[in-house]
């Protein structure tokens, strides 16, 4: 893929794809201080402490990540990234998480996102990519993996439990990759 990228958002704000670089920490740290907790409580992981960040551009470099963001005036306003193993059972499998500011959600910067990450997927050789996410908070994306053709592998009932304590199902999205866009 050639980056950078721009694109232009629902709003006619545009935006600039392109890769995580080593240079970008005090920018991702910004980013991520700027995603309400209850988003980021669906993630694996603390995006707002310092070591968790530096386990990610640690995993970039050694390979078992990539990461592109998408940036609006100096600031990141969008960050997809790719995760796989290089051995084992599941080498042909990526999985992928995309986080977008509050104020740039609906507006198609995680499709712009999505796209890369799946060509990136698709340029690895990976076989199918998967994505977890929680029914009942994270539904706006659901959908939109739908439009991609995710499937619904499987649904753990009652498997999370939000910033309050409630319950939800987890869904565990599967897209089957091709070739080539072409093969489709």
């Amino acid at each position: 893929m050639r980056y950078p990228k721009e694109c232009v958002l629902k709003d006619c704000n545009e935006a600039v794809l392109r890769p995580l670089e080593p240079g970008d920490r005090q920018l991702l740290a910004d980013f991520y201080s700027h995603i309400p907790v209850e988003d980021r409580w669906c993630m694996r992981y603390d995006a707002t402490r310092p070591d968790v960040l530096e386990r990610w551009f640690k995993a970039m470099g050694e390979g078992f990540a990539e990461s592109i963001v998408a940036l609006c005036q100096g600031r990141i306003i969008g960050h997809g990234s790719l995760h796989f193993r290089t051995f084992g059972v599941t080498q042909h499998v990526g999985r992928f998480r995309i986080v977008v500011l509050p104020e740039f959600r609906m507006k198609r910067l995680g499709t712009w996102l999505l796209l890369d990450l799946i060509q990136l997927a698709m340029d690895k050789g990976m076989e199918k990519l998967r994505c977890d996410l929680v029914v009942g908070i994270e539904d706006a994306a659901i959908d939109a993996v739908y439009k991609f053709d995710f499937v619904k592998a499987a649904v753990l009932k009652d498997y999370v439990k939000d910033i309050e304590g409630n319950q939800h199902d987890m869904v565990i999205m599967i897209k089957h990759l091709h070739k080539g866009w072409s093969d489709f």
